[in-house]
């Protein structure tokens, strides 16, 4: 029996069963998360075994990262001069999405640096889901309409759909 100085039984094949258990969860809570779909991942309890849905459609992001239900967007990623906020989806299905919100949109008056951010109340509607090239299991929206309930920023129209392209 390995004695430590103090005349106590040295703890050394204690903490090695320890950190072999710790390494073993770890690695057990690892592979569990690479396994399970992110899909499985919805936080809901007490649901009940259905059968096997398919994945839900996302907006990818100008980070392009997947999102379902973003209370943001950037529209305009290189500078950020155009972004969708306080979105709330009314709707999010395999084949649209839709929610209301406000477009920020900056005047860029006298210039961007030093314009104002103007406030637009929008409508939203993702729609034509396709195959993400970067993960071709994954749908994607790949179409956005904004419907600017109010005025519109000059020079878009009232209604506008452009291509998301990440």
């Amino acid at each position: 029996m390995d004695v430590s100085s103090a005349g106590r039984p040295a703890r050394t094949s204690q903490c090695k069963a320890r950190a072999r258990l710790t390494t073993l969860l770890c690695t057990a809570v690892a592979v569990t998360a690479a396994v399970i779909p992110a899909s499985a991942h919805t936080g809901r309890t007490g649901a009940t075994p259905s059968a096997p849905s398919a994945d839900p459609v996302v907006v990818v992001d100008c980070s392009s990262q997947a999102q379902m239900r973003p209370a943001e967007y950037i529209l305009a990623c290189g500078d950020g001069n155009n972004r969708l906020v306080g979105l709330r989806w009314n709707t999010w299905g395999a084949k649209t999405a839709t929610a209301t919100g406000t477009d920020m949109v900056n005047d860029c008056v006298p210039y961007c640096a030093a314009g104002r951010f103007r406030a637009y109340p929008v409508t939203v509607t993702l729609s034509h889901p396709q195959a993400w090239p970067e993960h071709p299991d994954v749908q994607r929206f790949t179409t956005i309409r904004l419907l600017y309930t109010d005025t519109a920023p000059h020079p878009v129209p009232k209604d506008v759909s452009y291509k998301l392209v990440y």
